[in-house]
């Protein structure tokens, strides 16, 4: 008698693929991020990739992404949230996508599609439509800069009224 047993090809080839040996994979991971024995950054994501053989090296945080900002006393000073992101390693640019919202110290909210922050410029940016809710009022507009705490930031292209002292109107 004899027994024998057959492997689908394709299925084969998916699990020992090229690709598939140029990624590192993971789910529920946590990093902390530190400088000179602080933490400055926690992250929280669903699912993580890692190519680090791709022509931009990356790392994609996809299905939910948490990032927490620590300020100098060790307390979270700003909230990230977002579905999707990716990290180029070599050129330390952070991209995230769908559904982003940062939560300030000061509890203001910036809502928006995408949101890119550049390591080398040391500032957030986006071209998409974004939506600022502070204590006081709405602010609307397509595109934006800002620093990395959000305690300076410009909507490029402003939309709506917006609200001043009596003392700052021009004449």
């Amino acid at each position: 008698m004899l027994a024998a047993c057959k492997n689908d090809p394709e299925t084969i080839r998916a699990l020992t693929g090229k690709n598939n040996r140029q990624e590192d994979r993971a789910t529920g991971v946590t990093f902390l991020y530190s400088q000179e024995g602080m933490v400055k950054m926690r992250i929280f994501a669903r699912e993580f990739v890692r190519n680090s053989s791709a022509k931009r090296p990356y790392i994609d945080m996809n299905k939910g992404l948490k990032m927490e900002f620590f300020d100098d006393s060790g307390v979270i000073s700003d909230v990230l949230t977002a579905d999707s992101s990716r990290y180029y390693e070599v050129q330390r640019d952070f991209i995230v996508w769908d559904s982003v919202q940062i939560i300030s110290k000061k509890g203001e909210k910036l809502n928006t599609d995408e949101l890119i922050w550049n390591e080398s410029a040391q500032k957030f940016f986006t071209e998409k439509p974004v939506v600022i809710t502070t204590n006081n009022e709405v602010l609307y507009g397509n595109g934006m800069e800002a620093n990395r705490d959000f305690t300076w930031y410009r909507i490029l292209n402003p939309k709506g009224s917006v609200q001043v002292d009596k003392g700052e109107l021009p004449k």
